[in-house]
Parts: structure tokens; C-alpha cells; sequence
């Protein structure tokens, strides 16, 4: 290639001026610098003369003129000098590089200064639009990460904000937009920058959907009541006790005589084994319930259509039962029955427990609970509360100890005694609930907030099992949950079987309850983790709600450096240094300091 001297040549992509020549050329580049390259190291743009490379700077070559030339050219070649004459009527140094800028954009024309090819004109057009595309593109990531840096985001955001959201919700482990703004790749992490972009606010619970759990509302179609025989239990007045505003009433009480009656929800009367519903059911495990929402385990359509007392007559399950002088339960029956509820709250009838039937049921409640205690059960009245969340603004309000709430559960554990006995009788495969007995408990009936919340920890699990055995804390011999099929999935299992058995069908064998144990327990573990995860979220955020909030603490177990206080008034439990010299049980006045709402830490101080 002969290159003349003073010529204007292409070295690494930017121009250079050929100063001398010999077995290595000198060249003159932008920024002044002079090199030694070898000839094979440059290729020829004009052969000059070029006296400065200031000469050839110029604006590029217009749109118009570049598409005019390429449409003449329709897709062929041809060279550098002769597309510079097309495009800038003239071969010049400075048309030269000119062209060349545009040839190297690539947008019109791409090749060597030998072979160039032009574009056609429909290529061009797409080429042009994907460049406007991720240029726009660019533009918006860059601003995002200024806004971002500087604390803020815009409505533009929305791309980048949701990819946040997913590695929060522990969706996606890997992100762009985490790495660019040097932010740890954790949920916590990613929560803690939503807020600081003040994209999320402490209404944004992220915990279930972290966990796993099912946030869709089941939406299958149920099938009419069956006509079948049902006893009418309408004579009898039946009370379904509850919270106030409870929304899907599942059991109610009736006194006949000395009869108990637990009427249960009907639920599979519409919901059989390995139906859609039952499927979708198994796969949730239960009715998952947030301080914010609630999302059931059956479709919608079930509550009213079963829940007890939402309509005049309520189709049931009825559980009757009689307890002797110690408190055994004997005499049980199950059936099919139509019943007439009544609903109160439990504040309703605890200013009635001296008049009947409630006074009864209270006297069975008590009979039954004195049996338990003397075969060993475990009683742990730890604080609870209420929270209920509405346009983003926390409610906590303690839970009062009454009769009334004990009497219910009381009589629900006398239904599922019943119902595992009767299902024992009958040689039905039951999921038994089942805990180990813990020997090396001294005090089985703590009176002191330290000594249950040291039983609890000592507790072993429940388990759900197709054999029966003992429940240790219960203090009973035989126990299955029955009284909550609209929203425990086992409970809907046990109804199931006992429908089928009284029908005269063919039961579930024991290895399908099996099979249904271990998916149910799966998915409502995932349940309960969400709904404890989310109740101290919404914890912290009431605190937030309540930055001067004061009050006292109970120190329940002494672990330095940091000991474990409950706040009864919040059912919460904290880690706050504490003197060495605390007892356990004192009350600690405390006050509190900070909240971090991704990491679950609420801080306080004494005094």
C-alpha cells in the first residue's frame, strides 16, 4: 500500500496525519502524540495533503443526504472517495473523514474504505429504531440510578422498582439493578432500599410472598348440597361463639339435656376427596390469615352457603357427646344435621355464664378440662392480641382473659376427642393430631409469665399421624381437629371420612391420609410462617406509627448480653440489656429507640 507523506489516515478508529516515512511511518494523532507504526497498521483515507489535523474536523454528514445516497445505491459498493463525492459532492480530506465517521456508524453504510456496502433502506429504518430504542433505554437506567442515588424514584422507575420488588419477595436471587447500585443481593437488602427509595412504606408486608404462600383466591366452581337425610337439630337453640366481626363461622354449641351438640360447618357436603376444590385446598393446607387480609382456603361461595348462622337453617356435621362424673366422654354420635345458629361474641357470653345453657356448658367445659389436668395436660396463658390493619394504619388491642373464650375451646377439644374414639371404633383411617409427652416437666400449669414461656420452649411438636397416640399437652389418649374444615385442610380430611363412613361409601385408605398429611402440613407450615412473619412486621410498623410509644416489659428469660422481655400489651417478644440483678417476671419500663422493618428488630431501652 503506498501511503503518501502529509496523508490523512484511519489509526485504531481515530484520524492520523502521516508526518514521514521509512521502514515504520510517523504519524500525528489528536491529541498531538507522535508514533513509529508499521504501514500495515493504518489504512489510507485521503492521500492529502493534510497540513493539521484541526483541517479535518467537521460536523458529520446530514440524515438527508446519507439516505439520498444510499438509496441510489440500493444495497451495492462502492469506495470511500466515491461515496464521499455522493454524499458531500467532493473527495476531500475533510469529506474523506467525514464519510468516514458515517460509514463507521454503521447506521447507513458499513465495510472498508475499499468496499463499502450500502444498507437498504428498510434496514435502515429497523436499525434506526432499535438505536433510538436502547438509547432511550440507556437514558432511562442512567437516570434511574442518579434518581436512586439521591435517595428517590419516579413513576418512569417502574422496570428497575419491580425487579427490587422480586429479589425482596425472594423471587430472584441476581440483580442488575442491586450490583449497580453496590446494594447486597438479600431480600432484607432489597426491602431496605425500597424504603429508602420511599417506594415501599411499612404497608408493604413482604413475608408472604417471601415464604411462598398461595396470595390467589381459590376460584372453582361448587356443586348443590346433596339431598340426603339430616337430623334436625333446629329445636335446639345453637350458639356460634366467636371474636366480633368473625366472618366465616364454623362451629356452634347446643345443650340437650346433658347432651353436648358441636355442630361443625358442612364442608364436604360440597367438597369431596380429590375434587378441584380438595386439590386447591391440599395445596394451600389452610386459610391464611394477615393482619391486612385474608386469604381462604375455599372458594368465596362456601362461607355463606355453610358458615353458621349466616343464613336462617345451616346444613352441619354434629357432634354429640356426654361426659360422666370425671369428665370421659362417652356416648358419641356423628351425623348429617340441619341446625338453627345464633351468634354472639364472647364478651356476649360472658356476661351470661350464669345463665343456661351457658352456665352448663361451662360446668361440661370445666368437668372435661379437670380430666385433662389430672392426666397431665399443659395450660400456657401467654398475651395475645388483635391486629387488624386498615388504609395502612395498625390496630393492636389486647385479648381479655374470659371463661367465655376457654368454655369454646374446651368444647371443640371434646369434639375432637370425640371424633378420634369414634373414629378408632369404627376402624377409620383418621389423621390423628398427636405430641410427645415431655417427662422432665416439673410445673405442667405455670402461673408466672417466665415459667410458660420457658414451657412452651420445651414443648415438642405436633404431629398429625394416620395411627393414633397420645397428645401430651392436650392430656389426651385420642385427639383429631374436626371443628375448622372451612380453613384447616386435615379438619375438611376428617370430615371427609366421616361422611363417607356414615354413607356407607368406601373411606380413604391409610395411605392416602398419609399422603394428605404430608402435603397439608407442607403448605401450612408455610401458612403459619407467613402469618407469624407478618404479624411482626405489622408490629414494627405500629411502633413505627407510635415512634414516643412507652410501656412495660416482663423479663422472661435471662440471656446476656441481651435477655428476652415480652411486652404484654403488644404480645411481642424483644431482646433488651437488663441489669444482672433483674429477677425474672419484674416488670422492665421501656421505651422505645428505633425500628428496623427489614430485619424484624424493634430496639429499646430502660427507663
Amino acid at each position: 500500500m503506498n501511503i503518501p507523506q502529509h496523508s490523512l489516515a484511519l489509526y485504531k478508529n481515530g484520524p492520523a496525519r502521516v508526518v514521514a516515512l521509512g521502514d515504520k511511518l510517523e504519524i500525528e494523532l489528536e491529541d498531538g502524540r507522535t508514533l513509529r507504526v508499521r504501514p500495515k497498521d493504518i489504512v489510507l483515507l485521503h492521500p492529502g495533503p493534510v497540513r493539521s489535523l484541526r483541517e479535518v474536523a467537521t460536523a458529520p454528514v446530514g440524515a438527508a443526504e446519507a439516505e439520498a445516497a444510499c438509496e441510489l445505491l440500493d444495497g451495492g459498493q462502492t469506495t470511500l472517495a466515491e461515496l464521499a463525492e455522493l454524499v458531500c459532492g467532493d473527495y476531500t480530506p475533510v469529506t474523506a473523514w467525514a464519510t468516514w465517521r458515517l460509514v463507521d456508524e454503521g447506521l447507513y453504510f458499513h465495510g472498508t474504505p475499499e468496499a463499502i456496502t450500502a444498507r437498504l433502506l428498510a434496514d435502515v429504518a429497523r436499525e434506526r429504531d432499535l438505536r433510538e430504542a436502547k438509547a432511550a433505554e440507556r437514558e432511562a437506567w442512567n437516570g434511574f440510578l442518579q434518581r436512586a442515588r439521591a435517595g428517590c424514584c419516579a413513576a418512569q422507575d417502574a422496570p428497575y422498582l419491580r425487579e427490587i420488588e422480586e429479589v425482596a419477595w425472594g423471587e430472584r436471587e441476581q440483580s442488575r439493578v442491586l450490583q449497580a447500585l453496590e446494594v447486597n443481593q438479600t431480600p432484607d437488602s432489597a426491602h431496605a432500599l425500597l424504603l429508602r427509595l420511599r417506594h415501599w412504606d411499612g404497608t408493604a408486608n413482604p413475608w408472604p410472598r417471601r415464604v411462598g404462600a398461595i396470595l390467589s383466591l381459590p376460584m372453582m366452581e361448587l356443586p348443590d348440597l346433596p339431598d340426603e337425610p339430616r337430623r334436625d337439630l333446629t329445636g335446639l337453640p345453637a350458639f356460634a361463639i366467636d371474636d366480633e366481626g368473625n366472618l366465616d363461622p364454623d362451629d356452634a354449641l347446643s345443650l340437650d339435656g346433658d347432651r353436648l351438640w358441636v355442630h361443625v360447618a358442612d364442608a364436604a357436603a360440597l367438597i369431596g376427596p380429590d375434587s378441584p376444590a380438595d386439590i386447591e385446598a391440599r395445596a394451600r393446607g389452610a386459610t391464611l390469615y394477615l393482619p391486612e387480609t385474608t386469604i381462604p382456603m375455599l372458594p368465596a361461595a362456601v362461607i355463606p352457603r355453610l358458615g353458621l348462622g349466616l343464613i336462617e337453617i345451616s346444613p352441619a356435621l354434629s357432634f354429640g357427646l356426654n361426659l360422666d362424673a370425671n369428665g370421659e366422654i362417652i356416648d358419641v354420635e356423628i351425623t348429617p344435621s340441619w341446625v338453627r345458629v345464633q351468634r354472639l361474641s364472647y364478651e356476649d357470653v360472658e356476661t351470661r355464664l350464669d345463665q343456661e345453657p351457658f352456665r352448663r356448658l361451662h360446668e361440661l367445659a370445666e368437668r372435661h378440662q379437670a380430666r385433662r389436668r389430672a392426666n397431665g395436660a399443659v395450660f400456657i396463658d401467654l398475651p395475645e392480641v388483635k391486629m387488624q390493619v386498615s388504609h395502612g394504619e395498625v390496630s393492636i388491642k389486647p385479648l381479655p382473659r374470659l371463661q367465655s373464650r376457654k368454655l369454646v375451646a374446651e368444647a371443640m377439644l371434646m369434639a375432637g376427642e370425640a371424633a378420634a374414639r369414634f373414629a378408632l371404633a369404627q376402624r377409620l383411617p383418621f389423621p390423628f393430631t398427636t405430641q410427645e409427652a415431655a417427662a422432665d416437666i416439673p410445673d405442667r400449669q405455670p402461673t408466672s409469665l417466665a415459667a410458660m414461656y420457658a414451657l412452651r420452649r420445651s414443648l415438642r411438636p405436633r404431629q398429625y399421624r394416620s395411627l393414633p397416640g397420645p397428645h401430651g399437652g392436650l392430656g389426651l389418649e385420642a385427639y383429631a381437629q374436626v371443628t375448622s374444615p372451612l380453613r384447616r385442610y386435615l379438619d375438611l380430611v376428617t370430615h371427609q371420612q366421616l361422611r363417607i363412613l356414615l354413607r356407607g361409601g368406601d373411606p380413604l385408605d391409610a395411605q392416602a391420609i398419609i399422603e394428605r398429611v404430608g402435603a397439608a402440613e407442607t403448605a401450612a407450615g408455610g401458612v403459619r410462617r407467613a402469618e407469624r412473619l407478618s404479624r411482626e412486621h405489622w408490629t414494627l410498623v405500629y411502633l413505627q406509627q407510635h415512634p414516643h410509644w412507652q410501656g412495660e416489659g416482663i423479663l422472661v428469660e435471662k440471656r446476656p448480653p441481651r435477655s428476652v422481655v415480652l411486652i404484654p400489651e403488644l404480645a411481642m417478644e424483644t431482646r433488651v440489656k437488663v441489669s444482672e440483678n433483674a429477677l425474672l417476671d419484674s416488670g422492665l419500663p421501656l421505651r422505645l429507640t428505633g425500628v428496623e422493618l427489614p430485619g424484624r428488630e424493634a430496639y429499646f431501652r430502660m427507663g
